[in-house]
């Protein structure tokens, strides 16, 4: 008698059968249906999807062109809402969305582009203001004040902005960066989930 949990197992592992052209198109309209996405990572999904080997290869070349032709897949698309919606929605300075861009295949010509275009007019001391409204973030204060400033400033830094705006941002607080020490505990842990 099988167990649930077995039956679980077995339907994780259970092998899909390899798609087709025509199949892998509709795949790959569905996820980009699902959420915007840069050429590497839809012939990422759907290398997983597709025969192994030549013919795959050639399958999902022709649904790239396809999709291109279609006007569903733009790196160049993505790559300007992206840096639109990390500024605008989140506030992350103009280093963060450089990266977050590079790591999801954007090609570098497109990321200066698109992040310059989002950022050249762009006050990131304001901007860093507005993250720390976002996050709720408060100035240090208390016995621990020089650790809550070394975990502000790493916050900063992670969320992209200029070590220059970070300080010009703590010296508003009343902090000196000199006096910041970076190897206290926490400091340059991901403490706020990013």
């Amino acid at each position: 008698m099988k167990r649930r949990g077995d039956i679980a197992a077995n339907a994780r592992k259970r092998i899909r059968e390899p798609l087709g052209e025509a199949a892998l198109f509709e795949y790959a309209v569905a996820a980009l249906a699902r959420r915007m996405r840069t050429e590497r990572e839809l012939r990422r999904l759907m290398s997983l999807r597709a025969e192994a080997g030549e013919e795959g290869v050639r399958a999902m070349d022709a649904v790239i062109r396809r999709l291109k032709e279609m006007n569903y897949l733009s790196d160049a698309r993505f790559a300007a809402d992206y840096t639109r919606l990390r500024k605008e929605n989140e506030k992350l300075g103009r280093r963060r969305v450089q990266q977050d861009l590079a790591a999801k295949g954007v090609s570098p010509q497109l990321i200066a582009t698109s992040v310059g275009a989002a950022y050249d007019d762009v006050d990131e001391e304001a901007l860093a203001r507005e993250y720390i409204a976002r996050k709720r973030m408060k100035a240090p204060s208390g016995p621990d004040s020089k650790k809550q400033a070394a975990r502000a400033m790493g916050r900063l830094l992670r969320a992209g902005f200029s070590s220059a705006t970070v300080f010009r941002v703590l010296r508003t607080w009343g902090v000196d960066a000199d006096e910041i020490d970076l190897d206290d505990s926490g400091s340059l842990e991901n403490s706020d989930g990013e």
